[in-house]
């Protein structure tokens, strides 16, 4: 009888080989996700990992075809996580969260063109101390050139962004807490001293940037007015264990990406004032945070909004928050879709700051390109084209795992998202 020749290999060599049969698990600290396919219960929480040194960062990006089951990992992932006392804070362009809001027993933050309800993003946290840092007005620069290059679809001209760096100051000189429309005036009625800054006259100054004032001036008069175009409004809590911002009134509007933005920089704004040590709306200093980026091609669609999103990520790294980025396929961090490098580059840079992957099944069409941006082996590779629903690989920092996601009776009841289609399956 004939035998299958011996192979002799180091650990390493086979953990190569079989990524799976070889991982000892993460440990049973944080939220029991559900179970390891080749082991046993799965359990995950990116705080605990970063604190360990397993993770460096704490943040997620999360892909997969519709009806996979992704939308059911992240409502009872965050559901479990306020057993621990975590904040969730939901930005949701399709109105779908509020099914869990009303199991926590609170209500979804509204954001309707002409609406009750508007956010300042350019909100500073620090209620007007210490200006002379300039972190601030570096932050309300860059968020400004994101969204007005979003919304022109091109790259700003640099005498544009030296016109919105010119009129940020401005408006911060005469409003302790500036709002998009005193920028907007800033910018169609430069000051002197704004255009003797930069060696050029007042007509000048506002010739450079008056198209950025009039595509900032939609937020303020036009189609996306009512939203972020004055202070905060009152009666806004955070103290709540899951805050979700619903946008689906504008889910259609080529302005999604930008308004989502803003709603980004508004709570981005809450996470600074917690680093410095201030209490936001009853929430304890120190509080530590997890971000959820619905629907985040949205965002991804322009490079410049991109690299805002990524620095961003960078941000809240260090400051007990950890983001999560909800993408259906891997050609959505492209940014614009196309191969160029520089958005390749870009999504790599995003997930390098995202240093956990969950990826529900692929499409066969998008299976290479998942391999090469999230660093699958060739039987990872296999694997994300044929995953079940509700079945996922997670990378978790280099360690791989495959994991269904269990759900429990109650969960049921919100994680539901095709009821118009006759209620089929659970995820």
């Amino acid at each position: 009888m004939r035998t299958v020749p011996s192979h002799r290999a180091t650990t390493k060599q086979l953990s190569g080989a079989y990524p799976f049969v070889c991982e000892s698990g993460l440990g049973g600290q944080g939220v029991l996700i559900g179970q390891d396919l080749l082991g046993g219960p799965f359990c995950y929480d990116p705080f605990d990992l970063y604190r360990r040194g397993i993770l460096s960062n704490p943040n997620m990006v999360v892909l997969g075809q519709l009806g996979k089951g992704k939308s059911s990992l992240i409502k009872t992932y965050l559901w479990r996580q306020g057993v621990f006392g975590r904040k969730c804070w939901v930005i949701d362009p399709k109105g779908e969260y509020g099914v869990l809001a009303a199991h926590w027993g609170v209500k979804p933050i509204f954001l309707r063109p002409n609406g009750a309800i508007k956010l300042n993003p350019l909100d500073d946290p620090r209620g007007g101390r210490d200006y002379a840092g300039g972190t601030v007005t570096v932050r309300r620069v860059e968020l400004l050139t994101a969204i007005v290059s979003s919304s022109l679809q091109r790259i700003l001209l640099p005498a544009e962004v030296s016109a919105i760096e010119m009129a940020v100051c401005d408006a911060e000189g005469r409003n302790w807490q500036p709002v998009i429309p005193h920028v907007v005036e800033a910018l169609l009625s430069p000051s002197f001293a704004s255009a003797t800054a930069l060696r050029t006259t007042v007509n000048d100054l506002s010739s450079d940037g008056r198209q950025v004032a009039l595509e900032l001036r939609r937020l303020v008069s036009g189609d996306m007015r009512g939203m972020f175009d004055g202070p905060t409004s009152d009666g806004i809590s955070l103290d709540a264990p899951l805050v979700v911002l619903d946008l689906s009134a504008i889910y259609g509007s080529a302005a999604l990406g930008t308004l989502m933005s803003c709603a980004m920089a508004w709570l981005q704004g809450i996470v600074e004032k917690l680093a410095d040590g201030s209490v936001a709306d009853g929430m304890p200093d120190g509080a530590q945070v997890i971000l959820v980026v619905d629907e985040a091609w949205a965002v991804l669609k322009n490079p410049v909004v991109a690299r805002w999103l990524q620095s961003s990520w960078k941000l809240a790294r260090a400051k007990g928050v950890s983001n999560i980025a909800v993408v259906h396929r891997a050609s959505d961090l492209l940014a614009v879709g196309a191969a160029g490098a520089e958005q390749i580059e870009l999504a790599k840079g995003l997930l390098a700051d995202s240093e956990t992957r969950v990826v529900y099944s692929q499409p066969p069409g998008e299976v290479a390109l998942a391999s090469e941006l999230l660093g699958l082996s060739s039987v990872e590779t296999g694997i994300v084209s044929s995953l079940g629903k509700g079945t996922a690989l997670w990378k978790v920092g280099q360690r791989s795992f495959l994991v269904r996601h269990d759900l429990s009776a109650s969960e049921y009841r919100f994680v539901q998202t095709d009821e118009r289609m006759g209620g089929l399956g659970a995820y």
